[in-house]
């Protein structure tokens, strides 16, 4: 990834500089002015702190070769602190003041985001000390207390948006998988690549939270062979029979998945499979779910390349996937069902951190949130 995309959510007041070894270094400073108020260095293969190990997670992430996860909540903060920090706080709140925040729903829904909760706060200020009484996965209710951190407040409130931020997000993607999924059994429920800039394993972290199963997670670690890749080689045979030949010369062993659009695509794919020893695992059936005038799908062309396939090669259905066509869509036989909707068009799940969990919840019940 380009140094420029990757950080270009960063104020201008960053100055950037490279290094020879594996790590980003910013060096915060005020525009014209020389002084350097602070340097943040994040590892790119560094992904936990000193405290939290993924093992005590209850849900752990997926697996990235470059993935800096501990380096995504840095650059959070300081995009949050920006070359002063936060000056209302410094205003506000006494430096030594220590104080206990709890953690609201504000709707019901699947809570995720803890285990990088307790990552955040701890970035923050070591000593902030946070309990929950639930963890990543289980139900929350509208108007229930599901957590505390206790600590000083400066520090607490720093933390505030940056842990919402990721937890509503997060909560908001496992709530939809996880009514996906229940839906699509006995198919699995698959997310895409159409997640957030940057948040990439966070989203598919939520997927997993909500009972979902993860697609590929980059370009690198399963082939799949796209509309485009198809119309660039030439056919679908020709595109099989190059990424045999590619993974064969580099003694590469990924999956394969191979888009198909038509029952005649299907039937070429099956046709190239049996005269061939060729690496294929998967054959995405993309838009064979037909919308219907009154809402309702027609799932007979999917049916029917499922039943070509005949268990030969794992299945997907793509295309017109939804909350209310995804039940039917599961019952075609196919393995795997895949919604970029997932991820790409998430509504976050409402949580507050209050002080004042008293006044929260007077205004949440006036304004019907609580």
């Amino acid at each position: 990834m380009a140094m420029n995309s990757r950080l270009s959510c960063l104020p201008q007041a960053f100055h950037i500089t490279r290094s020879s070894k594996p790590f980003l270094s910013f060096s915060v400073k005020l525009q014209g002015q020389s002084e350097v108020r602070r340097v943040v260095k994040m590892s790119a293969t560094e992904t936990t702190n000193s405290r939290i190990s993924y093992e005590s997670f209850a849900i752990k992430p997926p697996s990235h070769p470059t993935y800096d996860l501990k380096g995504i909540i840095k650059l959070a903060l300081a995009e949050d602190a920006g070359d002063r920090g936060d000056i209302t706080c410094m205003a506000t709140i006494p430096f030594d003041m220590e104080v206990e925040a709890y953690f609201l729903a504000k709707e019901d829904g699947i809570i995720a985001g803890i285990a990088l909760a307790e990552m955040i706060f701890y970035e923050v200020d070591p000593s902030l000390k946070v309990e929950w009484s639930k963890k990543d996965g289980d139900d929350i209710h509208k108007g229930v207390q599901f957590g505390k951190v206790h600590g000083r407040a400066h520090n607490i409130v720093v933390a505030e948006r940056v842990v919402l931020n990721f937890m509503q997000r997060m909560s908001g993607i496992a709530t939809l998988t996880k009514a996906m999924a229940d839906a699509a059994y006995p198919a699995y429920m698959l997310e895409t690549r159409k997640t957030a800039p940057c948040l990439r394993l966070l989203d598919k972290w939520a997927v997993l939270i909500g009972g979902g199963r993860n697609h590929r997670m980059g370009l690198f670690d399963m082939v799949m062979i796209k509309d485009n890749h198809i119309s660039a080689a030439g056919g679908v045979s020709n595109a099989l029979e190059a990424v045999d030949l590619y993974l064969e010369q580099r003694n590469l062993k990924v999956e394969v998945e191979v888009e198909t659009r038509t029952l005649e695509e299907v039937k070429e794919v099956l046709h190239y499979a049996s005269q061939t020893n060729t690496s294929l695992t998967r054959i995405m059936l993309d838009n064979m779910v037909l919308p219907l005038p009154n809402g309702d799908v027609d799932i007979s062309m999917l049916k029917e390349a499922v039943q070509l396939v005949n268990g030969k090669f794992e299945t997907e259905a793509s295309g017109n996937v939804t909350l209310d066509t995804v039940h039917k869509i599961g019952q075609s036989g196919v393995t795997y069902i895949s919604s970029g909707s997932l991820t790409h068009s998430v509504k976050a799940l409402d949580i507050s951190l209050k002080i004042d969990t008293e006044l929260a919840l007077k205004v949440g019940r006036r304004t019907g949130r609580a």
